[in-house]
């Protein structure tokens, strides 16, 4: 394989179990044993054939009881958002955007050559040099409204200007490439390795994928080499179900095709960053059944209304105000996996990447090399918006970038290179649902201000779709300060000095309203 130019991926097996092979043997030696729990000196020699019969079988549940967990550095946005964020199974604490300056000189840059590379470089040179400015342009702004929310707040006091310019950077951050590394920890399942291996090569960052999938696998067979008894071959990118239809389709997919997706997708939002466009007929009915079926009581004892606040009124199911999320083991919670909702959304790649991080509600995320279009296609945070100069600076840098790209491809580099300068603004457009277990816990994250602007607007925009047609359910979708105060859980902000500066409890939800 050819190698990125940028410094190499680097990859650490930081904790393991001791013999997690062995966890497979012991774990399916056990479920048929009348003497107890199998252990590693109750196995016999040869033992690890019957490893080999149990993956061609598919019954790999008790390959997952081993985990792995890597420390990763030198790595894309763009590769964690496609292929490591792109799935439930795994648990990941990487270095945020929103709260630490990105430093020159932290890029993915693949093997490029000549002109395509200096081009490369010049455009990932001044997407860092946008992003210092637009810092410096939004800080008077961010400053001004910090005065108005914290007015006893002296803003020249060091610690204070640390936080307006941290909110300058959130929103600054828009401009950089998806090629901006990251570090992070990263646990997996040993089950979870095997199909990242095998579904190493697909869309979007291929190469990248495969580089460190194959780091992360020789780190594992560094400490257990049994695992190579049950690991595949990565399945050929052109074996890939997304790669023969574009195959297959070449024509369909140019640039008015494209175009014409765009704009039949955003036609369809009817205006709003996240559509409600499915949810189950009898969203409300079923759940007042359900609650009463966990309690084993008839209807002349608890109506429809009085079952669903029992479940998501705060102040009668005082699980929903602790901190710890208690929902999927609560037996009285459970009924809310039942009524489910379908969104359209359109979020940029920063906010997306915030989004797909609520592993439980599930979205059906594009191939983005092929909803990429030649023209500039990016979400504008509400902030740049709020004064021209700052607007037509970042639609100057959007237009300079996208106008990079078309340059890199007319030079006959690879979409899947060319992506990586994509700024984190890139427009993403999917499906996404979510039961209300689920989307509830969510909602009580993503609705308090101090979520990212984005995802926060779009939580917004759901939570009162869902008033709409299901009121006794949507009433209860809040912030978790709001809950906490039903629940009398306090202090009723859980944030402490975090504090947004706004009594959110208080507001209706027709009332949210935030610059940052």
């Amino acid at each position: 394989m050819e190698r990125f130019l940028s410094p190499e991926p680097v990859v650490k097996l930081e904790k393991a179990f001791v013999n997690p092979f062995k966890t497979i043997l012991t774990a399916a030696r056990t479920c048929y044993s009348n003497k107890g729990i199998v252990r590693e000196e109750d196995l016999r020699e040869g033992a690890e054939a019957l490893a080999e019969m149990l993956y061609h079988a598919g019954h790999h549940t008790t390959i997952e009881h081993a985990y792995f967990q890597f420390s990763l550095a030198n790595v894309s946005r763009q590769f964690i958002w496609s292929f490591l964020h792109a799935h439930p199974f795994y648990n990941s604490e990487q270095v945020s955007q929103r709260y630490v300056e990105v430093a020159p000189g932290n890029f993915a840059i693949p093997p490029l050559r000549g002109e395509s590379l200096t081009l490369y470089l010049e455009t990932l040179e001044f997407q860092m040099e946008a992003y210092r400015r637009l810092a410096e342009m939004l800080f008077p702004i961010v400053e001004s409204e910090y005065r108005r929310l914290f007015p006893y707040r002296r803003t020249t006091e060091k610690k204070y200007r640390a936080v307006i310019q941290k909110r300058c950077l959130e929103v600054a951050r828009y401009v950089l490439p998806v090629a901006t590394f990251a570090y992070l920890y990263h646990t997996i399942s040993a089950i979870t390795l095997l199909r990242y291996h095998r579904l190493c090569q697909q869309l979007d960052a291929p190469h990248e994928q495969r580089l460190v999938i194959e780091r992360m696998v020789g780190e594992v067979l560094r400490w257990d080499p049994l695992y190579a008894r049950i690991l595949e071959d990565p399945i050929p990118l052109e074996e890939t179900p997304e790669f023969a239809f574009f195959t297959a389709h070449f024509e369909a997919l140019g640039w008015e095709g494209r175009r014409a997706f765009r704009e039949e997708f955003d036609r369809s939002l009817d205006g709003h960053v996240s559509k409600l466009v499915d949810y189950k007929l009898n969203n409300e009915a079923t759940l007042a059944d359900a609650v009463r079926q966990v309690l084993g009581v008839s209807r002349s004892v608890l109506d429809d209304g009085a079952a669903i606040a029992l479940v998501l009124d705060p102040a009668r199911n005082r699980l929903l105000g602790e901190s710890l999320n208690l929902t999927m083991l609560s037996k009285l919670s459970r009924a809310l996996y039942h009524p489910s909702y379908t969104f359209r959304k359109k979020l940029s790649h920063a906010a997306d990447s915030q989004d797909q991080r609520h592993r439980l509600t599930p979205a059906s995320r594009p191939c983005l090399t092929a909803q990429f279009s030649p023209e500039p296609d990016f979400i504008t945070p509400e902030l740049i918006r709020c004064e021209e100069k700052i607007e037509r600076f970042y639609l100057d840098v959007m237009e300079r970038i996208w106008s990079a790209i078309a340059r890199l491809r007319t030079r006959g580099v690879r979409d899947e290179y060319a992506m990586y300068v994509l700024p984190n603004a890139v427009a993403i457009r999917y499906t996404e649902s979510a039961d209300l277990l689920n989307l509830r816990h969510k909602h009580a994250m993503r609705l308090c201000y101090l979520a990212q602007e984005e995802i926060w607007r779009a939580s917004v925009d759901e939570a009162q779709q869902i008033r709409e047609v299901n009121p006794t359910i949507g009433k209860y979708l809040l912030p978790p300060c709001a809950l906490r105060k039903l629940a009398g859980t306090r202090p009723t902000c859980p944030e402490g000095e975090r504090f947004c500066g706004v009594p959110v409890w208080r507001l209706d939800l027709s009332e949210y309203q935030r610059l940052i």
